[in-house]
């Protein structure tokens, strides 16, 4: 584990704080599906070997990390915003809502947030956002894999209620595959009406007893 995956942890250690917990979320493109954000305090000792941006780590890779990291963390926090609140208050507001119930589902509670991206959330914590966080502080890095594989396992779920629509493969992303379902069989509960790609099929919707589209 390169020290720079660290910087940022030192640093707020150097200022006073031993809770550090990282924020990251995942799931602001698909068209179906919550967002989730995980809140990660990690140990100093903690290794981290292989722990960075999950999105440049394979499924089986991520989940490795994902018990190793829940193993060895001093405290792990999940939130998640389903797609009636996404379609009610936007995405970006979801996302930060989520990063913020994650962060209060933290015990022991933080005394310092290593937040993903560019935007503070709304909690009375001293913060710093870092653009990219998910590969420049173990923190981040672990709380984006512990939120993706989250994620993951919430739309495989989701697979098994709504096999048309492939799920378990695309995770609710704008696949050629996922948007042709849409089209063949409307949207369904836990699409995100209010993305294209979705809103224009808003006069179709699922209808469960019949496994197809009514209009």
């Amino acid at each position: 584990m390169s020290d720079t995956m660290r910087e940022y942890e030192h640093e707020a250690c150097q200022q006073g704080f031993f809770h550090i917990a990282g924020v990251d979320e995942v799931g602001r493109g698909p068209l179906a599906g919550p967002v989730v954000s995980a809140a990660v305090i990690v140990p100093e000792d903690f290794s981290g070997t292989g722990v960075t941006d999950s999105k440049r780590l394979s499924p089986g890779v991520r989940k490795r990390l994902y018990e190793e990291i829940y193993s060895h963390a001093r405290a792990v926090g999940i939130g998640i915003v389903d797609p009636v609140e996404i379609d009610r208050i936007n995405i970006f507001q979801a996302s930060l809502t989520a990063m913020c119930m994650a962060v209060g589902n933290l015990a022991p509670a933080p005394e310092c947030l290593l937040v993903d991206g560019q935007y503070p959330i709304g909690m009375d914590l001293p913060q710093k956002t870092i653009i990219k966080g998910d590969s420049r502080s173990i923190s981040i890095a672990a709380a984006s894999i512990v939120a993706k594989v989250t994620r993951d396992r919430i739309m495989e779920l989701y697979g098994t209620d709504f096999p048309e629509y492939g799920f378990s493969s695309h995770k609710g992303y704008p696949t050629k595959a996922h948007t042709a379902a849409i089209r063949d069989h409307g949207w369904c509960p836990i699409h995100r009406r209010s993305f294209k790609g979705v809103c224009e099929h808003s006069h179709r919707y699922y209808n469960f007893n019949g496994r197809g589209a009514r209009t």
